[in-house]
């Protein structure tokens, strides 16, 4: 009884934050857990008259099918690259934007960078796709403009399979490195002044002091980053990719989100589509699960 009616207590003192908390907990609930019976389909020869648990059992056949598909390792390379690029070449530079943002010495210049490196963050997915899109035209796009002024020929950049990778990648860099340096300034900003003081006093440089005490600080809160980071490895955002690509670069931009989506939507085959996504979930969850395991050996952090 007296632990009930301290959980009461607790409910009404912090009832303002559990109110905050409530729209997120209604949404993960009502958008993830919810859905989850309907991996049946993967299993089943579906169709929507019979309901989720109608239909006629078929085991793995999706399963096979996709894994015998010829498009099976084109859509596991694109979709790893796809992530991997903005993973390799995307996290290093939030942490290397907080260490030179950390650095500026006005109140009014470091809050100006800040706010134009969060801008594209909020930027819709559409419209940065439109963006580069126009700017990568060929007929009248602002870098074939610049390409044919210096007497160079013009790129078909956005129908050139080679140059998707690149463009996904450096548009995506760009688009979120500010907001990501968020946590890392963050992390910076609560550092124990008295270890750069006694740096000083030990007569290490700017360099030195990033290395030997920015770094080892943030240490714990780049190794968590980086797991969740590895979790969506494979589950690479479907809405700018679909709006990017086309059926000419289909060999480098067709991932398993887009494959899932002209399986299901468009081919109305939801039982080899739900099969090709929960693929797709269970390795992502592994990945994550090795990632975790491999952190607390290592280093002795994990998330669980």
């Amino acid at each position: 009884m007296a632990k009930k009616n301290g959980l009461l207590s607790m409910a009404i003192r912090d009832r303002y934050l559990l109110l905050l908390f409530l729209p997120v907990f209604a949404y993960y609930v009502i958008f993830f857990y919810l859905p989850m019976p309907g991996m049946l389909i993967a299993f089943k020869d579906y169709l929507p008259g019979n309901g989720l648990f109608g239909g006629t059992w078929v085991g793995l056949k999706w399963f096979k099918a996709f894994f015998e598909s010829q498009f099976f390792w084109r859509l596991l390379r694109n979709t790893f690259l796809l992530a991997f690029y903005p993973l390799l070449f995307g996290f290093p530079i939030p942490i290397l934007f907080a260490l030179c943002v950390t650095e500026i010495r006005s109140p009014k210049a470091r809050a100006a960078a800040q706010t134009a490196s969060y801008l594209p963050y909020f930027i819709s997915s559409v419209v940065v796709a439109g963006m580069i899109v126009n700017f990568l035209s060929l007929s009248d796009g602002i870098v074939n403009g610049i390409i044919s002024r210096l007497g160079g020929r013009k790129v078909n950049f956005m129908m050139d399979p080679k140059w998707f990778r690149t463009i996904f990648t450096a548009s995506g860099v760009w688009q979120s490195f500010g907001f990501n340096s968020i946590i890392y300034i963050a992390a910076i900003m609560g550092i124990d002044p008295e270890l750069y003081d006694a740096g000083r006093i030990d007569g290490v440089n700017k360099f030195q002091e990033a290395r030997r005490i920015t770094l080892p600080c943030l240490k714990p809160t780049i190794f968590i980053l980086l797991i969740l980071a590895l979790g969506g490895i494979l589950s690479v955002g479907f809405e700018k990719v679909y709006l990017l690509y086309n059926g000419a670069t289909y060999e480098t931009a067709d991932v398993i989100s887009t494959y899932v989506y002209r399986q299901g939507i468009e081919s109305q085959n939801f039982g080899y589509a739900t099969a090709v996504g929960l693929f797709n979930s269970v390795i992502s969850f592994a990945i994550v699960y090795a990632a975790n395991r491999l952190s607390r050996r290592a280093n002795d952090m994990s998330l669980w």
